[in-house]
This record gives structure tokens, sequence and C-alpha cells, in this order.
């Protein structure tokens, strides 16, 4: 009954915690999806045929106006999630956000997971479509445009070809690590991949949390 007690008295502490930091959030983030959203047209008007170029104009400038908070390690990953194949470049991941360029050359497709973050989707080349139940048309989303998935919700998505995004998750990050790392286990097999994402997570991650940032 003791242990009992004791166990009730911390799940407890944790919840209330929890929901303490959850209404808090907001003061944890150090992006705004209204600049990146920005940034991104920005790049897409000075180098809107060339992605390299792209992704180095926006590093660029995050890094000039975050630099604790922007890696400049061009690090580049396969990513396997809900069935889709893509890789991404993480640029910054913390607690409480992540902000990577996601996409493929040659097109993927699945599903976006149920997240407990925000999802912010911005096109840098190429288009995605995504599609919900009950609905007859896909929605489009072109070049500059800007793909919000709030969290809790989901969707099935697709890139039909050559498509790259500057996609930033607001909001509780490490339980999003568990559909990123699920098809490795029932699908792929591939743990050489999942240890570099999990070095180069794990690495940003402890370099936030040592700067102060959750």
């Amino acid at each position: 009954m003791r242990t009992l007690s004791l166990f009730g008295l911390f799940l407890g502490a944790f919840a209330a915690l929890f929901y303490f930091l959850d209404s808090h959030l907001d003061n944890f983030y150090v992006f705004e999806p209204e600049y990146l959203h920005h940034i991104s047209k920005k790049a897409i008007a000075a180098h809107g045929n060339d992605t390299a170029s792209m992704v180095q104009y926006i590093v660029s400038d995050l890094h000039d106006k975050l630099p604790a908070h922007v890696t400049l390690n061009e690090e580049w990953v396969f990513n396997n999630a809900g069935g889709a194949m893509g890789a991404m470049y993480i640029i910054h991941a913390s607690i409480t956000e992540y902000l990577i360029i996601f996409g493929t050359a040659i097109g993927t497709e699945g599903h976006t997971g149920r997240h407990t973050a925000d999802d912010y989707f911005n096109i840098l080349t190429g288009a995605q479509l995504a599609y919900t139940p009950g609905t007859y048309e896909p929605e489009v989303y072109p070049q500059g445009s800007l793909h919000h998935l709030p969290r809790g919700s989901v969707k099935q998505y697709k890139m039909e070809t050559t498509c790259f995004a500057l996609e930033y998750a607001r909001g509780w990050i490490p339980p999003m690590l568990l559909f990123g790392y699920a098809d490795t286990f029932t699908s792929t097999l591939d743990f050489p991949t999942l240890w570099k994402t999990t070095r180069i997570t794990a690495r940003e991650m402890v370099t936030q949390l040592a700067a102060g940032k959750l």
C-alpha cells in the first residue's frame, strides 16, 4: 500500500508539472512560424530553381538571428516514418521545437502521424498533396505555401516527385521520436541510420539544454 501511495503521489506531481509546462510552452519557443514562412518565400524569390542555395540562404539567415539555436552542420540522414521515406537535415532540435529540411528527389507517400506538436511544412521545391477522410479532393500545397498540421490531427500526404520543405514543429518533441523510429523496427531494420539520427538529435537536444533551452 505504501508503494502504491508513493506511486500515486509521484504520478500526481508529474501530471501537475506536465500540465503547468504544457500551458506555458510558448515561453520556451525561439522560432516563429510566420517568420519561417517569410524567410522561405524570400529564399524562393532569391533562388527558386536551386534548392541547395535556398537551404543555405535560410540557414544562414536563421543562424545570424539565433546563432545559439541553429547548427550549420549540414548532416543529411534518411528518414522513414509512417510508410514514407525521405531525408532530413536537422537545423535545430530541442525538447519543445525542431526545425529541419525534409524532402526527397523522387517522391514518397505516407501517414503524417498524430503528434504532440503543431507541424508547419513550408514548401521550398515541388508540391505536397494531403488528404483527410470524408473529403473527395486533395489539399494541394505548391511551392511557397504553408501546410499546417495542428497538434493531434492526422492526414495522408504525398509528394509525387521532387519536393523539399522547411519543416517546423513546436510542442512536445520527444514523443514524436517514437513515430520516427517505428519503421526501423517494423520494416527497414536500418539500424545505422537509426543510430545516426539518434546521435545527431541527442547532441542537438543536449546542446540546447546546456544553453538553458527546453
